[in-house]
């Protein structure tokens, strides 16, 4: 069992919650304007209002104009605060539950885009992570098994979003391997007309190649989780180049899960890797001026 519990709570530096903090909450704040944001409107039209199951679970009122208001400004001034790490636990703790309604009312049209799962897990177990006691929270090194629990469970939710929709894909064409040699690229390159789709019209078999190399991809992500180093990093290029090659031929992002992958990078280096570069060029200015001091005394004599 340690084992186990060891690797659900691998020791990660404070440093990189600061850092996920910062892009996460002020990603959120985008996420509002960007992507799911009619929630307002629905707040407008309340008895086009279907709830979806955990607003029926937990009995959430009907969006009006007032809460969804009221709910927009908390989020708003409540990622603010966290984004700065300060106050993590307490802003975080308001943005959770308040994002996760947000999206609630914004998908109880019935479409639920699962490339939410990874961002709101996160938003979820952030605060569970105590705030740096002093100093720059971005340079912290102190390691911690709280923030590795947090970490590993976006990490988790990131390869979730694909391995599920890849099971999603099996169940939806009656648990065989149809999909994959569908037209469904097809179909949803005439659905969203785009240059770069509509030339891959004309190459089908390249389009059938896409969807293989994708479910693949996706039975096989639950890997990354155990890669190490360049092998991890590979993984998630991989995917990375999967999002971007559905951006370019679909014009579909998937951005609140690409910026999820970010749990899997050190940023925990960037602050000491920039001071390290600093001081180089600071010492390396200091020879230059010696340098230049030395050959005036040279042309003075």
């Amino acid at each position: 069992m340690k084992p186990v519990a060891n690797w659900f709570t691998p020791p990660i530096a404070l440093a990189r919650i600061a850092w996920l903090r910062t892009i996460l909450y002020l990603f959120v704040i985008l996420d509002m304007h960007a992507f799911v944001r009619d929630t307002r409107l629905k707040g407008e039209h309340p008895d086009l209002y279907k709830p979806l199951l955990l607003e029926r679970l937990f009995h959430l009122p009907t969006p009006s104009v007032a809460n969804t208001t009221a709910l927009y400004y908390v989020l708003l001034v409540a990622c603010l605060i966290a984004a700065t790490n300060r106050l993590p636990r307490l802003a975080g703790w308001v943005v959770a539950p308040a994002f996760t309604w947000w999206v609630l009312i914004g998908m109880s049209d019935g479409k639920v885009d699962h490339d939410h799962l990874a961002l709101t897990v996160a938003l979820w177990v952030l605060p569970t992570v105590a705030s740096t006691r002093a100093g720059n929270p971005y340079a912290d090194q102190t390691r911690s098994e709280a923030a590795g629990w947090a970490v590993r469970c976006v990490q988790i939710a990131v390869i979730c979003t694909y391995f599920l929709s890849a099971i999603a894909k099996l169940r939806g064409a009656g648990w065989t391997l149809a999909w994959p040699g569908s037209a469904i690229l097809t179909w949803a390159i005439v659905r969203r007309p785009h240059p770069v789709g509509e030339w891959l019209l004309h190459h089908p078999w390249m389009l059938h190649v896409m969807q293989w190399v994708g479910i693949i991809g996706e039975f096989l992500s639950p890997a990354i989780l155990w890669l190490k180093g360049r092998w991890q990093l590979m993984g998630a290029l991989f995917f990375l180049g999967f999002h971007a090659a559905n951006t370019a031929i679909l014009l579909i992002h998937f951005l609140p899960t690409v910026v999820c992958w970010l749990a899997f990078a050190p940023m925990e280096r960037i602050v000491p890797w920039w001071r390290a570069r600093s001081a180089g060029d600071a010492g390396q200015a200091e020879d230059e001026t010696e340098d230049r001091g030395q050959a005036k005394e040279q042309a003075g004599a």
